[in-house]
């Protein structure tokens, strides 16, 4: 017989108690502590709420992979849905989710993001004219502002082919008013309805409906040319796609729905990788040098081309190393479907899974040295004996982040592009204060001086 009692955690008959921690603590130290207090697999009781915290590389598997269709998006992600995303891709369920993946998957496949690549790489070029200027004024700079720009640049252009500076510092403005109210929301224990003239929700308003403007007015633009005159981006290839089943296309309300997404997920997730690796390379200058001279073996004098990268692994270990440490998700939730079991524990329908990369990635079972910045734990040698879900940035199973390939490809150009030229040095005395807004960034900001190479 299986039974929950037997597994270590808090059992409290309120809320409030538990709630209130995560509130002064922060989820991450709270959800740390839980792991280093009760350990890889824990239960917190919060009156009728039921939720187990996993860290396991094991167990991740068998909720992510082996019994994944018991583990959904549900009640967990309902605030996410109705205030920012809808039911796109990173939101919907079952046999939605399914099409929405059949059909988006050939954009974000290796060869689909091969056809982004000149935009990567005169995105770096931009950055690097950028950076120049700030080495000669020789002022701190907010590098997570930095990213920010140089993602939103990338994605908005990939998207919606947006070339405006003006128009792109506009849109991710707006569209990050939206995820921050929301964030704001999810992690809420209270919260006054929407409709509520607020200040706070007047300006989630706005800004929702003028993301929803901009998107409309494109669709409705490229709707009065013949399609084989629309740009190339990954809003064409959406209306441009059908059904497989019935051949009908896209919905306008899905197409919002998947453009957001795509960005929200596409540009902040990255932008705070990159951030923490700018912020890694500060304290490993030996680490930055060595990407400075494969970047220098590898990218030449000319304007650098796609196949170039693949010979800078190095880079891409550095990266790897990155999101291990200081995965832009950190924790994420699933919702029990029917009754499980895990290890003879029993896992109760309408429980709650919340699953602690920052956690498996120090687990000492499976990383030697986990604390520590160690690039080369990369090599393919050390790689492949690795467990294979000790290490999750961007979840795993069928249900993996689909753009990872995207993220990954960016890190690699900016990254590589932008240490050849340039040391970024975190200005003396700050120390990063790391908290989840949504995603895991540095709480008091990651001011860096731009210094040339």
């Amino acid at each position: 017989m299986v039974s929950t009692t037997k597994v270590p955690g808090r059992f409290s008959p309120f809320i409030v108690d538990i709630a209130l921690e995560m509130y002064q603590k922060g989820l991450l130290d709270f959800f740390m502590d839980v792991w280093r207090t009760y350990g890889d697999f824990a239960r917190l009781q919060m009156g009728p709420i039921t939720m187990f915290v996993v860290a396991h590389p094991d167990h991740v598997r068998h909720i992510m992979v082996t019994n994944a269709q018991n583990y959904v998006k549900g009640p967990s992600y309902d605030t996410i849905r109705k205030l920012l995303l809808g039911n796109g891709l990173l939101t919907s369920t079952g046999e939605t989710w399914r099409k929405q993946r059949k059909l988006m998957a050939p954009f974000f496949s290796p060869i689909g993001i091969a056809a982004f690549d000149h935009i990567i790489i005169s995105t770096a070029e931009m950055m690097i004219q950028r950076w120049r200027e700030h080495a000669a004024k020789a002022q701190p700079v907010e590098m997570l502002d930095e990213m920010m720009f140089a993602t939103a640049t990338i994605i908005l252009k990939a998207l919606f082919s947006t070339e405006s500076d003006e128009t792109i510092a506009e849109l991710r403005s707006t569209i990050e008013k939206m995820v921050a109210f929301t964030v704001n929301r999810t992690f809420n224990p209270v919260s006054l309805p929407v409709w509520m003239p607020l200040k706070s929700h007047q300006e989630y308003r706005q800004a929702r409906q003028k993301v929803l403007a901009y998107i409309d007015q494109l669709i409705e633009q490229r709707r009065r040319i013949p399609p084989e005159q629309w740009p190339d981006d990954l809003l064409s290839r959406l209306m441009n796609s059908r059904d497989e089943e019935s051949g009908e296309p896209i919905s306008d309300e899905q197409l919002k729905d998947e453009a957001v997404t795509l960005f929200v997920a596409g540009h902040e997730t990255t932008a705070q990788t990159l951030m923490f690796t700018w912020y890694l390379l500060s304290q490993h200058p030996d680490v930055a040098n060595k990407i400075k001279f494969e970047a220098d073996a590898a990218l030449g004098n000319g304007r650098p081309t796609l196949d170039d990268f693949k010979n800078m692994p190095y880079t891409l270990y550095v990266i790897k190393e990155a999101l291990r440490l200081y995965p832009a998700s950190p924790i994420y939730a699933r919702d029990t479907v029917a009754d499980d079991a895990i290890d003879g524990i029993k896992i109760p329908a309408g429980s709650r899974i919340t699953l602690v990369p920052y956690a498996t990635h120090r687990h000492p079972d499976f990383w030697e040295l986990p604390e520590c910045f160690i690039p080369s734990r990369w090599e393919p040698q050390y790689e492949q004996k690795r467990h294979r879900y000790a290490y999750h940035p961007f979840s795993t199973g069928q249900r993996i982040c689909i753009g990872n390939n995207l993220s990954l490809l960016e890190s690699h150009i900016l990254v590589g592009m932008l240490a050849r030229h340039f040391a970024p040095k975190l200005v003396e005395g700050h120390v990063p204060q790391l908290r989840i807004q949504g995603t895991l960034t540095s709480h008091n900001g990651m001011p860096m001086v731009i210094r040339v190479r």
